[in-house]
């Protein structure tokens, strides 16, 4: 699983639109957010590009932690 960063995560909307868009690039992907540290844990198919990119497509800036 790859954790990202997404400081404008803040509520349940933003955690469904972030998996929807995620789900779009791999129906079996596994997405963990994480409100309290505005945190995203993904294991998914599609390559890290294209994960940074759906989310920024529905609004969200994130970026690979650790």
């Amino acid at each position: 699983m790859t954790r990202y960063s997404v400081p404008e995560m803040s509520c349940g909307h933003c955690t469904s639109a972030i998996e929807s868009a995620i789900k779009a690039l791999d129906a079996n992907a596994k997405v963990n957010p994480d409100l309290e540290t505005r945190t995203v844990e993904i294991e998914a198919a599609a390559d890290e590009a294209a994960i940074l990119a759906a989310m920024k497509e529905e609004g969200y800036e994130a970026t690979p932690v650790g």
